[in-house]
């Protein structure tokens, strides 16, 4: 018998496959692989991260204007946050930071409001 928790797992993995086959957004309950693209920083500062917390290391601040190439979003769950990870490149300094930034500040839609991915269960 298949234990509950290797069931989710297979189903998670399968659904995931599905939805990047397709060439749709998928989301998982930790990171989701999508891929790589470029955007721009929306809000006036944010500090890009180690680790998709708000308490993890700050690697440095990207401000408005700032290209991030994303290559992955992660959900956590504690916080109910997402979170898009890629390399912020500067526009003051041409510095690259590679680490987490708050998604609500790296929409990959840029700033016309587009929901945010749906939140998995």
């Amino acid at each position: 018998m298949i234990s509950r928790h290797r069931a989710q797992r297979a189903l998670a993995a399968a659904s995931v496959g599905l939805a990047v086959a397709a060439g749709g957004l998928a989301t998982a309950s930790t990171a989701q692989a999508y891929d790589t693209d470029t955007t721009k920083i929306s809000c006036s500062a944010v500090k890009v991260r180690k680790s998709p917390s708000t308490t993890a290391t700050a690697v440095g601040v990207a401000y408005r204007g700032d290209k991030i190439t994303y290559d992955q979003w992660v959900y956590r769950k504690a916080t109910k946050t997402w979170w898009t990870r890629g390399t912020v490149t500067r526009k003051s300094d041409g510095k690259k930071l590679r680490g987490y930034v708050i998604y609500k500040c790296a929409n990959p839609y840029g700033t016309n409001g587009a929901p945010t991915p749906s939140i998995p269960k």
